[in-house]
This record gives C-alpha cells, structure tokens and sequence, in this order.
C-alpha cells in the first residue's frame, strides 16, 4: 500500500543500519515460507510491536505493530525477492537520521510522521480502511 524510509532512532537500533525501509501492507495478503519466531517490542505508543523473524537466520521479516491492531504488516523492503519494485513513497523521522544521510528531494521528507489522508493515494487509503475495519 505504501512504503516508509524510516529514519527513527528505534528501526537504527533494530537493524543496525541507518534507516529501514517498510512496505505496509495488509497482514491477510503477506505469505512466507518457513519457520518463524515472534519478539515483542515495547513502541512509543505503548502498544508494542510484535516483529517477525525467520528462525533459521535471525533475519527480521516483518513487523506486526499493535496500535494498528496486527491488521497490517511492515515488510522490511530488503527480504523480498524483488526489493527494487518497493522504493519509498516518503521519508519519516528524519530529524534523527544520521547526519551523513543525504535525503532525496523526490521523495517527501517528514521530520516526525505525517497524517495518513494527507499523503497517501486514495487507492492505498481505501484498502487500509478495508484492513482496518
């Protein structure tokens, strides 16, 4: 539906890199294969976030957080078979990215979040209120 480059200090710890980037989509239409494992992690909004890693590497596949009900899921963009067709529609948290981070002016740069109505595509607004629901 969308997809986030998010610079927030809490995705640098988790990854160990810079910035991570998410592609939301709906928790009904992500299909893995393999055996999993589920951390839990508290959030800023005190609701958590339930990240889903494949047991045999370790390697977070995607997240699951709970203020959005475990309806959606953030698909770390780099597990994909195809992570270039899944370039981000914008940049969040940027006033903690990494100085040496440059940020492209062709994608909108938030420097915390943003208002979902205001920035998304009215198809990618349709099927979250449909996964919402």
């Amino acid at each position: 539906m969308f997809v986030h480059c998010c610079h927030c200090n809490e995705c640098q710890r988790q990854t160990g890199a810079a910035y991570v980037l998410n592609a939301i989509i709906e928790a009904d239409r992500v299909k893995f294969e393999g055996p999993t494992t589920e951390h839990e992690l508290p959030t800023p909004s005190g609701k958590g976030q339930i990240i889903t890693r494949c047991r045999d590497c370790g390697v977070a596949v995607f997240s699951s957080y709970m203020i959005r009900l475990g309806k959606l899921r953030y698909v770390r963009v780099g597990t994909l078979d195809e992570p270039d067709h899944c370039p981000p529609d914008v940049q969040v948290f940027t006033t903690s990215k990494q100085a040496w981070v440059p940020l492209s002016k062709d994608i909108p740069i938030f420097e915390e979040f943003y208002k979902f109505d205001e920035v998304w595509p009215q198809a990618s607004l349709d099927r979250l209120e449909t996964a919402l629901a």
